[in-house]
């Protein structure tokens, strides 16, 4: 791993300040422009497209290039292992066998399902944001290049110049998360150095660099991450820029204004292609209701038609 240095670009130098060592962005390049609004709105309707597509596929698993043989192959196993899930992680088994008498096993299968997906439709919205930050960048036409990284730590690179032209451009990786708490204190060292050594490594980069986690859903400007017990930073070249200050610095807008107008769009959209959108496909219910009914839990009419069973389903191994 190469040696981490601190980044010769310009920083804050005002001791009192909460801003102390972070970038001096008023040495940047500044917004000239403005996305119109109608132009934003098309951006935001293809982000919110495009995260839906991305959540079906994790949600299922489903990797690139898979072919349609291989895709049923995956819905009858997510099929069978939302079964065991279903049995596994049953909260209490008499009001649950009470709650599902005389319901289909379509419904229940649908509903759990999304019980099991909650955590992963959160990823929705950060993939949203994720694609509308990185398309406001690139049309913004404040900034040198802005490239898809397409690495787990980095989600994109955007080059930007300083005032001074003699001087390199600044290059930035991006990370973009729903909120600060969205990772645990002990993982902000990880993924630090992590982001870190993909900035250090990249062999285009011609000027210094610096790191950013985009925090999409959270007021506030900017902040540097410290240890606890030595207070110093795990990363001089590394900054947490939340909505106040990451929105306009990429978009030219605010975070309440990029809020505003994705509210706009989905209304637009009658609530399309936001996670909750996300379908179940037919073959993994009914895989799953092969599986129930196998374990006689479910009658001809495909409903949960016994409670006593359902107790004793969840009860034993």
């Amino acid at each position: 791993m190469p040696k981490i240095v601190a980044q010769y670009y310009p920083r804050i130098e005002d001791s009192t300040s909460k801003l102390y060592g972070c970038l001096d962005d008023s040495k940047l390049k500044p917004h000239q422009y403005r996305i119109p609004k109608e132009r934003l709105q098309e951006y935001i309707k293809l982000a919110i497209s495009s995260a839906s597509v991305k959540t079906s596929r994790v949600i299922l698993k489903i990797p690139d290039g898979a072919t349609d043989d291989d895709i049923n192959n995956i819905y009858i196993k997510e099929g069978r292992s939302l079964f065991s899930y279903f049995r596994r992680y049953c909260n209490d088994p008499a009001s649950t066998a009470h709650d599902m008498y005389k319901k289909d096993y379509k419904t229940v299968c649908r509903e759990q399902f999304q019980i099991r997906t909650v955590q992963k439709e959160r990823m929705n919205s950060g993939w949203r944001y994720q694609y509308l930050v990185y398309d406001c960048a690139r049309k913004s036409r404040r900034f040198k290049s802005v490239s898809d990284i397409g690495a787990s730590e980095a989600d994109f690179n955007a080059a930007i110049d300083f005032k001074k032209s003699t001087k390199k451009p600044l290059s930035l990786y991006v990370s973009v998360k729903n909120r600060t708490n969205t990772m645990g204190g002990q993982d902000w060292p990880k993924a630090i150095q992590a982001l870190e050594v993909i900035a250090n490594n990249d062999k285009n980069r011609i000027g210094p660099y610096c790191c950013v986690f985009g925090i999409a859903m959270e007021r506030g400007e900017r902040l540097i991450k410290y240890e606890q017990k030595t207070k110093r930073p795990y990363s001089v070249n590394t900054e947490v820029w939340r909505g106040d200050f990451f929105w306009p610095f990429f978009s030219n807008y605010t975070y309440e204004e990029i809020m505003s107008f994705v509210l706009e769009t989905i209304i637009s959209m009658n609530g399309l292609g936001v996670a909750k959108e996300v379908t179940v496909p037919d073959l993994l219910i009914e895989t799953f209701g092969k599986c129930c009914k196998k374990s006689g839990l479910i009658n001809e009419e495909g409903l949960f038609d016994n409670p006593v069973k359902l107790v004793k389903f969840f009860c034993t191994k």
